[in-house]
């Protein structure tokens, strides 16, 4: 397949793949654990959640660089590993790919601050994510997603970064929404509007959201984004609101129940459709039939 927005011409809605902590964590990943050094480590479990979204269906997969900034695998004491790890991380998605879906690499928040909430500057931001997409770019993916972002200004900086390395890759950019009394805001206080706005600003190709809410809510959302955007619309959501049993992060919602929602998805606005925390290949597939029969009545 060509590039992502070759891909979204062609078939106007775009299956993406499921939680990926989720699926390294059924694999060994321990709590606490680096799972992006699993990619130096463990590439084969890596290829497997990799490869498991390609076989039900998934038309556009992510990798397991979530994490791969040098501010978040410092904390590991892995920063001087961050161009092998994401180097490792695309490779191994491109090979589970095969020509079958569009790799997107994934490009997490780095859970620092900019000033004036944190000491981090624009700049020193700006190098983190040149590093970290640099090497996702030399490795030979055409797409990026960056995602879970709550801070515009960040969101924007990685952004950028990777329209500068490179003007023709693909960026999906996806924030992550609460409820709030005027609709959704991110911790960080960033509506749909204000997102919309300065993420097209920046030279995102496709935005979004990602995590924090089940399909019902990401309903909603995509409808407030839809009424301020033309960009196309992309949504990973959750299998559900997260319950705490018997310490541990369960989500409830079943494939069924969140194949029930695509139809609406698609009819407030989103183009590509996936899951994040709790979603499964099973989730994937079921999410899949439905598009494939929303195709089919197009």
């Amino acid at each position: 397949m060509g590039d992502l927005l070759d891909l979204l011409r062609e078939k106007k809605l775009i299956l993406s793949d499921g939680a990926w902590g989720t699926m390294l964590h059924e694999q060994g990943l321990r709590a606490g654990e680096c799972p992006e050094l699993w990619n130096l480590t463990h590439p084969d479990r890596v290829g497997k959640v990799a490869a498991a979204y390609v076989a039900v269906g998934s038309e556009m997969i992510l990798s397991n660089t979530f994490g791969g900034s040098r501010f978040k695998l410092g904390k590991f004491g892995l920063a001087g590993k961050t161009t092998d790890i994401n180097r490792a991380g695309v490779e191994l998605s491109l090979a589970a790919a095969d020509g079958k879906a569009v790799v997107a690499a994934s490009v997490g928040a780095t859970g620092e601050f900019l000033d004036p909430y944190g000491d981090v500057t624009d700049g020193e931001m700006d190098e983190v994510f040149h590093e970290q997409i640099g090497a996702m770019i030399k490795a030979g993916v055409r797409a990026l997603c960056i995602e879970t972002m709550t801070a515009v200004e960040e969101a924007a900086l990685a952004v950028r970064a990777a329209k500068r390395i490179d003007p023709g890759v693909d960026v999906i950019c996806t924030m992550t929404f609460d409820p709030a009394p005027d609709g959704f805001r991110t911790m960080m206080g960033v509506d749909p509007a204000r997102a919309s706005a300065e993420l097209a600003t920046a030279g995102a190709d496709i935005i979004g959201a990602n995590c924090g809410n089940g399909m019902e809510r990401m309903i909603e959302l995509v409808r407030r984004f839809r009424a301020v955007t033309d960009l196309p619309l992309a949504v990973h959501a959750n299998a559900g609101v997260p319950e705490l049993v018997d310490g541990r992060t369960v989500f409830r919602e079943s494939p069924e129940s969140m194949a029930a929602g695509v139809e609406k998805l698609v009819a407030a606005g989103a183009v590509i459709i996936g899951g994040c925390c709790g979603t499964r290949p099973e989730h994937i597939a079921a999410m899949g039939k439905e598009l494939k029969r929303i195709r089919g009545a197009g």
